[in-house]
């Protein structure tokens, strides 16, 4: 018998796909790890589940406790799954820029959910720093803190990177993400880079985040803004130090709409914005290195999430991101 222990039990294990219109248009393999396929719908369930597995270990949350954390979403339902899953309660700040159908959908798992203003992570009411404070004043509660606990980026170089390398049999040339706590990425990157250092491990990266120009110059400089969630970041996190980085690549609105269109009509796949940029990052590198490389990315969520921006027609086209049809 195959039966998985409820929700915690199928979390990971997700499937490597090739998408195939972009795999024929470039003459690489290009692969996504379906990690919309996780139990509470994106990569981020493997997070939340090593975060609380983490402190569980520690002996920081105790049965009854509370999981709070500050997040743009995706972190937040995976807690708000695996506290359900493991009777603890959540409390998610959350930026009041991010979709309607996250917030709705985090309430509807029973968490409690902030939304705050969206100021710049120097401002002391950044809502990562509040949720760290407002943590910090419960009794029996932990602070996620995705951004700089490294539990992130163990669940991604204990599970993700194995499974890629496994999947693949050894056959990969490229490993491209895009990072917002930078767990993806790192955990990945690291996991490869002892099995082949001459994979090539690049950074995928919207505009109005400054990892790219970090990446190419050394200095965090934003240009530009974009309409992706939960992905960017203008400072490096604890998950993101000491990392392998061989380049960044930078993907802007137009192309990751373009790149989620062609996915849905000619790939069948419905997909959020942020695997726009990340499959746009993965194209452009298989242009790069030439035709006969196998190229890795990460195909965060689902398009349901984003239905009332990225796959609205009037939205996209008071932003002028129409795609060409």
């Amino acid at each position: 018998m195959d039966i998985k222990d409820g929700f915690i039990g199928t979390v990971g294990n997700t499937p490597l796909i090739r998408l195939n219109s972009f795999s024929e248009e470039t003459g690489c393999e290009i692969l996504g790890k379906a990690e919309f396929l996780n139990p509470g719908g994106s990569v981020k369930d493997r997070a939340a589940l090593y975060i609380i597995q983490d402190a569980e270990e520690k002996g920081l949350l105790k049965p009854g406790g509370t999981v709070v954390e500050g997040t743009a979403g995706n972190t937040g339902i995976g807690l708000a799954h695996i506290c359900n899953a493991k009777g603890y309660k959540c409390l998610i700040i959350i930026p009041d820029t991010q979709s309607q159908e996250k917030i709705d959908l985090l309430r509807t798992l029973g968490a409690e959910v902030r939304p705050v203003p969206a100021v710049p992570y120097k401002d002391p009411n950044n809502y990562v720093k509040l949720s760290g404070r407002v943590a910090q004043e419960m009794d029996n509660a932990i602070w996620a803190n995705q951004f700089d606990n490294l539990a992130n980026r163990n669940a991604h170089y204990e599970t993700t990177g194995p499974e890629i390398w496994e999947q693949t049999g050894g056959k990969i040339d490229g490993w491209v993400a895009a990072t917002g706590t930078g767990g993806t990425y790192a955990g990945v990157a690291l996991f490869l880079k002892e099995k082949n250092p001459d994979i090539k491990c690049i950074v995928a990266d919207p505009m109005g985040s400054g990892l790219y120009s970090y990446v190419k110059t050394g200095e965090i400089s934003p240009q530009g803004n974009s309409v992706t969630e939960g992905i960017g970041n203008s400072r490096i996190t604890a998950n993101m130090e000491g990392v392998p980085i061989d380049d960044a690549i930078q993907v802007d609105d137009h192309e990751a709409i373009r790149v989620i269109y062609q996915l849905l009509s000619q790939d069948g796949l419905f997909m959020g914005g942020s695997v726009g940029i990340n499959v746009g990052a993965a194209v452009a590198l298989a242009k790069e290195m030439g035709p006969g490389h196998t190229i890795v990315t990460v195909l965060c969520d689902g398009g349901a999430r984003y239905q009332s921006r990225l796959y609205n027609q009037e939205w996209l086209s008071a932003k002028g991101l129409l795609p060409q049809q």
